[in-house]
């Protein structure tokens, strides 16, 4: 047990460490892709439009905007708003001085600035005399931002030119020796499990800016954001996959390759673990024919869309990103494929696969998530919840498209609850807050924000923990609810208590256990229906698919109403002892118009 919380803590802090480097990067992306676009254009005399006067924006932005960016940002992340500006003190004294861009100068003195100011207002802010605080807030932080400009000037911009020189000439010895390739060995497993920020914007972005600063693009820019590999993998599903996998691979496809979201085909690849020799074949592939035909681009792509790879491409390097990129596919669903067609398991649900990776984490973290309780036990939980937060690594993509997802839920389940989506390192204690992280970032999460309810999912884009939160809440505002005088009883089942004026569509809940049984039962009720010359619609939905209409009624059994009334309000209900020969089934029929 303690060899497994030692690994766990371990897991963390190397999780921390690299989301503060990505952390640091991710916000400045813009501002990256700003200046790439400057180069890629204007840039005189290699750009698609040369442009001296323009191009004098080009040197400035790369020397000191972007370096003091990554130090503000650093110093924020520390300290709020006071670290963020001695961050930018600090990092100046390493940019002044240097030929280089001092990216990795500005990820040390940032946070580092904004964690001296930060031990320094803890010891000394809280014994400042009343009338004196705006004199001490504005000196402490000149005093100390003077010392750590001259310290960094001194002391890291030596360290820093040195070891860049040293980084440098060590990207450019691996590419003179052709092993660059190898690195997506690593990477790509790395970015299965989550580290794809922490290696892509931490350390791969400020070496591909200072390589593309040189040469006028970088390949490191490809290396992580490359969709090739998951684009390979996909397709391996849609040709060859079972069960849902092979449904929701087309759609998968569509997000990855073109809205640049990694992350999506992770699932596929924990549910057959084999998979990553694919996608690491992809990745060293690709890496391998961007270095051979010259590829690379101006600056990063993110996120990694093939749009955005085509956007901040280098002039020369078109063709070597798009064969680069198609190739990696190619090699990744060739063996994504021989693995797939040998692979003889017949339970290749992917939703399945979803629930039992996510029971596995979270048994052996000894976490215990409500939304896996029954409503009936955690619906008091949700009282208090007045926000839910996706968390992510760097808040963006995969957080962004599950908020959605949760969004869309809830406005069909007439929820008033606001979703939005954050990194999770920008996490704040606050009361009424739902937090939903994927389960490797759980403990983080905890640690930001130890007051909210969190709910840790395996995936953002394919969670059934969703329609469990959407039940709890309903069920809490339907509790929480007093009818009005005037308004007519909530149905009990009965068929005298349906307002059949209304009734547009009639549904049979389809459960996994059942599916012959529903499917048989609105077969007969559609025909009996027809027959009777009623103008209704008859289907069988899934119970989280119906809409929460009074326009519907909905045929149940005793056992299917406890799920159903707790997860909608105003659609009428009917109770039967049986789904194909109950006598109310008759009564029904008539009554429709």
């Amino acid at each position: 047990m303690a060899q497994e919380n030692n690994k766990s803590s371990l897991k963390v802090k190397i999780q921390k460490f690299g989301t503060a480097l990505s952390g640091m990067i991710m916000p400045n992306i813009g501002a990256v892709i700003a200046w790439g676009l400057l180069t890629a254009i204007f840039m005189s005399p290699n750009g698609w439009i040369p442009n001296k006067q323009i191009n004098n924006l080009v040197s400035p932005m790369l020397t000191y905007l972007l370096p003091l960016l990554i130090g503000y940002t650093g110093g924020k992340m520390v300290h709020d708003d006071r670290g963020a500006v001695i961050g930018a003190v600090g990092t100046i004294g390493v940019i002044v001085g240097s030929k280089q861009p001092m990216f990795l100068g500005a990820m040390i003195m940032g946070p580092l600035s904004g964690w001296l100011l930060k031990k320094l207002d803890d010891k000394f802010q809280s014994k400042i005399k009343t009338g004196f605080e705006m004199i001490y807030n504005n000196f402490s932080l000149g005093i100390l931002g003077m010392i750590l400009a001259i310290f960094a000037y001194f002391v890291i911009n030596p360290v820093m030119v040195t070891g860049s020189n040293w980084a440098s000439a060590g990207v450019d010895a691996i590419i003179k020796v052709h092993l660059l390739p190898l690195a997506n060995i690593i990477i790509e497993p790395a970015k299965v499990l989550f580290l794809n920020n922490a290696i892509g914007n931490g350390i791969l972005v400020p070496l591909g800016i200072q390589q593309a600063a040189q040469v006028g693009k970088s390949v490191l820019f490809l290396m992580e954001s490359n969709p090739g590999p998951g684009l390979g993998i996909l397709l391996a599903f849609v040709f060859f996959g079972k069960g849902s996998s092979k449904s929701s691979a087309p759609g998968a496809i569509i997000v990855q390759f073109l809205g640049g979201v990694h992350e999506i085909y992770f699932p596929y690849v924990l549910m057959k673990p084999a998979l990553i020799i694919a996608a690491m074949a992809g990745g060293v592939t690709g890496t391998a024919l961007f270095s051979m035909l010259g590829g690379g681009l101006k600056a990063a792509a993110s996120p990694g869309s093939i749009i955005a790879v085509l956007l901040v491409s280098a002039k020369d390097a078109y063709f070597g990103n798009i064969i680069g990129i198609l190739g990696s596919a190619i090699v990744s669903f060739l063996v994504a494929a021989v693995i797939l067609k040998r692979d003889k398991s017949t339970d290749d649900d992917l939703e399945e696969k979803t629930k039992q990776m996510q029971a596995m984490k979270a048994e052996s973290k000894g976490q215990a998530m409500p939304s896996e309780q029954l409503a009936s036990d955690s619906v008091n939980s949700y009282a208090d919840v007045k926000k839910v937060i996706f968390a992510c690594d760097a808040g963006m993509g995969s957080s962004a498209m599950g908020a959605s997802l949760l969004r869309d839920k809830f406005k069909k389940a007439k929820i008033d609850i606001p979703v939005t989506n954050i990194a999770v390192r920008n996490l704040k204690d606050e009361d009424g807050l739902l937090v939903v992280t994927q389960e490797e970032l759980a403990d983080r999460a905890a640690e930001k924000a130890p007051s909210a309810m969190r709910v840790a999912v395996g995936n953002f884009l394919n969670s059934p923990k969703y329609d469990s939160i959407v039940a709890n809440l309903k069920a809490l505002s339907q509790v929480q609810e007093k009818p009005k005088e005037t308004e007519k009883p909530k149905s009990k089942g009965v068929v005298d208590d349906i307002d059949f004026s209304k009734i547009k569509n009639v549904y049979f809940i389809r459960h996994d256990q059942h599916v012959g049984t529903a499917t048989m039962a609105t077969n007969l009720f559609a025909n009996a229906v027809k027959k009777a010359d009623k103008h209704v619609g008859v289907s069988a939905v899934k119970i989280n698919e119906l809409p929460d209409e009074a326009t519907n009624l909905v045929i149940v059994t005793p056992q299917a109403k406890k799920n159903l009334v707790v997860r909608y309000s105003d659609v009428q209900v009917v109770v039967v002892d049986d789904l194909l020969q109950d006598k109310k089934l008759q009564d029904v029929i008539a009554k429709l118009q």
